[in-house]
């Protein structure tokens, strides 16, 4: 071979090398979206006012580089973020999936109205549809369903002859173990705790069996323990605020063997427990709460819907269009207990509801880790799966509650079930939703929505 010959094949090779090398670093360059000139509110509900670009490849965060970026970066799309503000996608963190198979079609509907008001995950506080719900979370996992991520409890663990559909009964500790090990047989994401029919010892067992399996434990709490056992035990979060007002209470234990010998019950306690409320019991309560890093779910939107239930119409609400009847006949208990109370009882409900606003900003002030959730679903009266949450969060600020921190009580959520990867960081979950307006200056804002995109893909759009 002349020396002509061998210079052509090396400056080809070389020039191969250099469209391979190229490519290469175009491809690791490239990426599915880019979201251009947005402003960032992460999951603590932080902002600092500066635009960005956010990167997304393969349904995860590439990159968050600021506008006077060096790189040469490259997107198969792009969207222009001027004057939006982009948040991770927003997490019910108390719905139900219920009602029999005769409502699974209505249940399956509202995957897609959480979407709609931007809520990319749920979680499931227990119901009768677990192997649909399992099902369901599959198909939005692969992308053959459009719907939120649902974590689940699966049944609820109560005692025998319990109260709602599809519960697991326990009355001993070798139920419990045997109840336990069917959860985990079908992977529940939590154990959710219920109280209509578990006795105190049970309900404390069931969590000390679980938190020594490595299982995460919510719920409910009897009346016949106080809360102080509760935490002791090694509750994770305590979902209402009914609980958490039995502990302020300066006569927490005296009321406890009164509602154990059966001379008073739940709902005829309540007024005993306000008027009994201390400020350093409720203090110290506070502190324990929270040195045991034990979560609050609020719920005070569905509190407020049934507390005034007498004086607001719901008959006319647009969301019942979207309703089967068999699922609006569920209502009608909760509605009638409302209607049909007596004016005091009526009055009584409306002073815990405000009781209550008191009582979580207290929680706040304390350092008290709170979680948004709605409590939607079958038998809630007109809590309706979507815009519940953002009711929630309007309830959350009218307490006096920041809108920072309204808002990251919706991604704590992560935290109670060891999801680190829902961060608004590089590597994190693409789960996104992009408002028109500011929700940290007003937090009706979180119903300005513009797109929604989970995976990053954009699964919903206002334009």
């Amino acid at each position: 071979m002349n020396l002509s010959v061998r210079f052509y094949y090396l400056i080809a090779f070389v020039s191969l090398s250099i469209l391979n090398a190229c490519q290469e670093r175009a491809s690791q360059n490239t990426y599915d979206l880019a979201i251009k000139n947005i402003t960032i509110i992460n999951e603590k509900g932080i902002s600092d006012g500066d635009l960005y670009t956010v990167y997304i490849k393969d349904g995860l965060i590439a990159e968050i580089d600021p506008l006077d970026i060096s790189k040469s970066l490259f997107a198969t799309k792009e969207i222009d973020g001027s004057e939006k503000y982009i948040l991770p996608g927003f997490w019910d963190n108390h719905t139900h999936f219920r009602g029999g198979s005769e409502l699974v079609t209505q249940n399956e509907l509202f995957l897609k109205q959480f979407i709609k008001y931007g809520i990319t995950t749920v979680r499931d506080a227990g119901g009768d549809l677990t192997p649909q719900v399992q099902q369901w979370n599959k198909e939005i996992q692969n992308g053959t369903r459009i719907g939120p991520t649902i974590y689940t409890s699966g049944p609820k663990l109560d005692g025998k002859n319990a109260r709602w559909a599809g519960s697991i009964g326990v009355s001993n500790s070798d139920e419990i173990s045997k109840a336990l090990d069917s959860l985990q047989s079908i992977n529940v994401d939590y154990v959710k705790l219920y109280d209509s029919t578990l006795s105190g010892e049970q309900y404390l067992e069931i969590i000390k069996q679980a938190e020594s399996r490595g299982m995460i434990t919510s719920g409910h709490m009897p009346f016949t323990v106080t809360l102080d056992e509760t935490i002791d035990a090694g509750i994770d979060n305590i979902e209402h605020l009914y609980y958490i007002l039995k502990g302020c209470s300066s006569q927490e234990k005296e009321i406890t063997a009164q509602i154990k010998e059966g001379k008073l019950g739940f709902w005829g306690s309540m007024a005993q427990l306000i008027e009994t409320y201390d400020e350093d019991t409720a203090q110290r309560t506070f502190k324990k709460l929270k040195d045991n890093n034990v979560y609050v779910t609020p719920t005070l939107f569905i509190g407020d819907i049934l507390s005034y239930m007498d004086e607001v119409d719901h008959s006319n609400d647009s969301y019942l269009a979207l309703l089967e009847e068999d699922f609006i006949a569920t209502y009608e208990g909760r509605v009638n207990s409302a209607l049909n109370a007596s004016d005091e009882a009526k009055q009584n409900r409306k002073n815990l509801q405000e009781f209550f606003l008191q009582l979580v900003k207290k929680l706040d002030d304390a350092g008290v880790t709170l979680l948004s959730g709605s409590d939607s679903g079958a038998y809630n009266a007109y809590t309706y799966p979507g815009p519940s949450l953002h009711g929630e969060l309007r309830e959350m600020t009218r307490a006096g509650i920041s809108t920072s921190t309204a808002l990251s009580s919706m991604y704590d959520g992560a935290h109670l079930l060891n999801k680190s990867l829902y961060q608004f960081s590089k590597g994190g979950i693409a789960d996104f939703v992009i408002l028109n307006s500011n929700p940290l200056r007003d937090i009706k804002a979180t119903e300005d929505i513009w797109l929604v995109i989970k995976n990053g893909a954009i699964i919903h759009s206002n334009d």
